[in-house]
């Protein structure tokens, strides 16, 4: 299919997951549609993240309704590989009309008729519906305080791919989201002295009574909060489905030989100064651990389930002496530290979609997915209408009501003139 000088309905951009589950919504309104992917069918997933990475959720749970993985068993996680595999095949079943290697250069609302003029690297397309499912992770994110040291190999989480990659020499891991941690877990298990850095997060269980911690969201009806509690917008998730699955516990990685910091304040003159919140943070950590433990232990007992004790599960690691006596400074050459890794997130690049519905930190302005400009939808964003948006299968639920939407828009517009 030749996206050159076209006209369609509906215009997604991006083939990831959101692409895909937009696909198959539009498809069942038998909507017209074109998807167009610069890369490959779940480019991110392939090239995006480090060699090990699996998927945060197990198998059962991190899929579309439509279809299970094949080689992957339900409660295992899947490889990184195998999700993008997984994503290609959907695409296949649902027979998706996408298009790789096009790239979106621009979309603007037309002047005195529907809908928006797209420019791609393969022609230009007339749509009167645009869908911008690229996600949030875009542009990933190195903070201002980044030392301009040329002594210092740093790299964005996006860049890193395995221990072998990196330089001889310790290594400061900035960020304790998911990534942060399964990368400095990764690195130390390979013989590197790993500082972490750590800032506020929230650290769920991996399971708890012979259950995933995906499901306990699901029966507490936590996945369906709409909103994030006020103050949590920077609180990051530690989870992790590396090794079969586990729970992250900090003071088990500095048990092993990792030395925990808190969150990394500046740096100056070859010398990293943390914040002294180190302790305050794991404790907020085990706060919201030993919360979600008691809820499902309310839980059972409510229900009456036959599910087997956990007790282990509220054992928590002594102190160790990176937390009782924590580094406020630490000289970066005399701690041997050669390399940094910044976990510290990514940004939304929209610049491509010259519309107005962005706010003046360039956020999108939209209500689950309908942007404030007619016609224009976001897919794949982090709470687009809940906790549970930033998961696979709510992706797909995302896509439903924004694909609703759109049909309901279409009716509007082919309404019969009654005279």
């Amino acid at each position: 299919m030749s996206v050159e000088n076209i006209e369609i309905d509906t215009l997604i951009v991006g083939a990831g997951q959101a692409g895909v589950a937009m696909s198959e919504h539009l498809s069942n309104h038998g909507i017209p549609h074109l998807v167009l992917e610069r890369n490959r069918i779940a480019e991110a997933w392939r090239t995006g993240r480090w060699d090990s990475l699996v998927a945060n959720g197990p198998a059962w749970h991190d899929r579309f309704p439509g279809l299970k993985f094949e080689d992957v068993s339900p409660d295992d996680f899947a490889h990184k590989d195998q999700v993008a595999d997984y994503f290609e095949t959907y695409a296949r079943k649902i027979d998706a009309p996408i298009r790789t290697g096009v790239e979106v250069k621009s979309v603007e609302r037309n002047v005195g008729r529907p809908g928006f003029t797209v420019e791609t690297s393969e022609g230009m397309i007339e749509a009167l519906h645009v869908v911008a499912a690229t996600g949030p992770f875009q542009r990933p994110i190195i903070p201002s305080i980044a030392p301009e040291d040329g002594t210092l190999t740093q790299i964005h989480s996006a860049q890193y791919r395995n221990p072998q990659q990196m330089r001889e020499g310790a290594v400061l891991v900035v960020g304790a989201g998911s990534s942060g941690v399964q990368i400095a877990d990764e690195l130390q298990r390979a013989g590197k002295q790993v500082y972490l850095s750590v800032g506020q997060h929230d650290r769920p269980p991996r399971a708890y009574r012979n259950r995933d911690f995906c499901w306990w969201l699901g029966v507490l009806g936590l996945w369906d909060a709409v909103a994030m509690q006020p103050g949590k917008e920077h609180v990051t998730i530690a989870v992790s489905g590396a090794r079969g699955g586990h729970t992250v516990d900090f003071r088990g990685l500095a048990h092993r030989g990792v030395t925990l910091v808190g969150l990394t304040k500046s740096f100056k003159d070859g010398v990293v100064s943390f914040n002294a919140d180190l302790a305050d943070n794991l404790a907020s950590g085990d706060e919201y651990y030993l919360s979600l433990l008691d809820a499902a232990d309310a839980y059972v007992e409510r229900n009456g389930l036959d599910l087997p004790l956990d007790p282990e599960a509220r054992n928590i690691y002594p102190e160790p002496e990176c937390v009782t006596q924590p580094i406020l400074e630490l000289d970066l050459a005399k701690a041997g530290v050669t390399s940094i890794i910044w976990a510290t997130g990514y940004a939304a690049d929209y610049s491509w979609l010259k519309v107005d519905t962005f706010d003046a930190k360039g956020k999108p302005l939209h209500q689950r997915g309908v942007s404030a400009e007619p016609g224009v939808y976001f897919l794949g964003l982090p709470w687009q209408s809940r906790r549970g948006s930033s998961f696979i299968w709510g992706v797909w639920h995302d896509a439903k009501y924004v694909a609703d939407h759109i049909d309901n828009r279409r009716r509007y517009l082919t309404y019969p003139d009654a005279s």
